[in-house]
């Protein structure tokens, strides 16, 4: 019974230190007195010389315009960059203002743990950041870190005169170091995987399509719009009597244009494509088995773009002249929609059309598919 009781009371100890310091953790709410005399209690989340993002505990997130803002003081620490402050590898964090935080007057008073505090006018500030964010992008990640991207898998089953089971999956992951848009990226890596296998049985005859497409792609940033990179792809196609394909090479890479919603890459570089054909061929008589070995460039592009609603469209373009042999040149599509239906889900719809010039006899030069999965979001 004694055991029991000390049992219980090393219990109910814990428990009260556990909540004391969840307590302790929590950091007091933010108060935000408006010019009309609306009072919203939450937490300053980022400002700039446009306006104040403020995370209200009833209304949500709301931007709200500098003109309109009487008051609001911090109870956590920010990070304020002045207009025409550029962030990379070079930046010494702490030469930038960081502390707690009032906002006043169209200005910002930072006010440090040491030291007088620095008012910054709204016109002349580029950033309000979290602290705990702003520092955290100049430190080297752990491996787990800035990972995004989604997971999915898909499946259709039909029983008629005709049966037929399909069974697609991908995996999209990208990670961006750091990826906090106010600093200039050192690097990123790419990961892609995709699947379609599939077989529709009639009147005794069967048709199998089985498709896998494989990529990564380390980047390497040299300034904020200019990168070199790395690839290497793998690629099977039944349906083109394609045993296996793989593409190794290197190039540059531009930003084009970027923004908070969007951004185009425009890809160069050389590349050793090699293609071997006719070893899964089941026509009568066989494919000759065949490999080709190509020394070609890849010319490519890549759109992201973030829409209303939390919708997100994914979009790449690659076209691969080959220069030992003109007419083996390849082309490659993809394009997917994610829509949101829950908190870690998205449905995804896309297409993804691969182009061979010079397939084997008997095969297609165009494999066009149309894909939906339910997709798990990584971030």
């Amino acid at each position: 019974m004694r055991f029991y009781s000390r049992t219980a009371a090393l219990l109910s100890i814990s428990l009260l230190a556990v909540s004391a310091i969840a307590f302790a953790q929590k950091p007091e709410p933010d108060v935000m007195l408006l010019v009309d005399g609306e009072k919203l209690i939450g937490h300053l989340e980022s400002a700039s010389a446009a306006g104040v993002v403020f995370k209200s505990d009833l209304a949500g997130e709301v931007k709200v315009d500098w003109a309109k803002i009487k008051s609001l003081q911090t109870s956590e620490k920010f990070a304020v960059a002045k207009k025409g402050q550029v962030f990379g590898k070079h930046t010494d964090p702490a030469q930038i203002p960081q502390g707690t935080v009032s906002l006043a007057d169209q200005k910002v008073t930072v006010t440090p743990a040491a030291g007088a505090p620095e008012v910054v006018p709204a016109a002349d500030m580029q950033n309000v950041i979290p602290q705990d964010t702003f520092l955290r992008a100049f430190k080297s990640p752990k491996i787990g870190d800035y990972w995004s991207g989604a997971a999915g898998l898909g499946f259709a089953w039909v029983e008629s005169s005709q049966r037929s089971e399909t069974l697609t999956t991908a995996l999209n992951l990208v990670r961006t170091v750091p990826s906090e848009g106010w600093i200039d990226p050192r690097y990123r890596t790419t990961v892609s995987f995709n699947s379609a296998y599939g077989d529709t049985r009639s009147d005794g005859s069967t048709i199998t399509t089985n498709i896998i497409h494989a990529g990564f792609e380390q980047d390497q940033y040299f300034n904020n719009r200019l990168f070199g990179f790395g690839d290497v792809s793998l690629d099977h196609n039944y349906s083109q009597d394609l045993s296996l394909g793989y593409t190794l090479g290197g190039g540059v890479g531009v930003v084009i244009h970027k923004d908070a919603r969007q951004e185009l890459d425009f890809k160069a570089q050389i590349a050793y494509v090699s293609q071997r054909f006719g070893e899964i061929s089941t026509s009568v008589p066989p494919t000759a088995s065949h490999t080709n070995n190509l020394i070609g460039a890849v010319l490519g592009e890549t759109y992201n773009r973030s829409l209303n609603h939390g919708i997100t469209l994914h979009q790449e373009l690659s076209v691969v002249p080959s220069f030992n042999q003109t007419s083996d040149y390849t082309a490659n599509f993809l394009a997917n929609l994610g829509v949101p239906v829950a908190k870690k889900f998205n449905i995804t719809f896309g297409v993804v059309d691969n182009y061979l010039n010079n397939p084997p006899p008997g095969f297609q030069k165009n494999s066009f598919q149309f894909v939906t999965n339910i997709a798990y979001k990584i971030n």
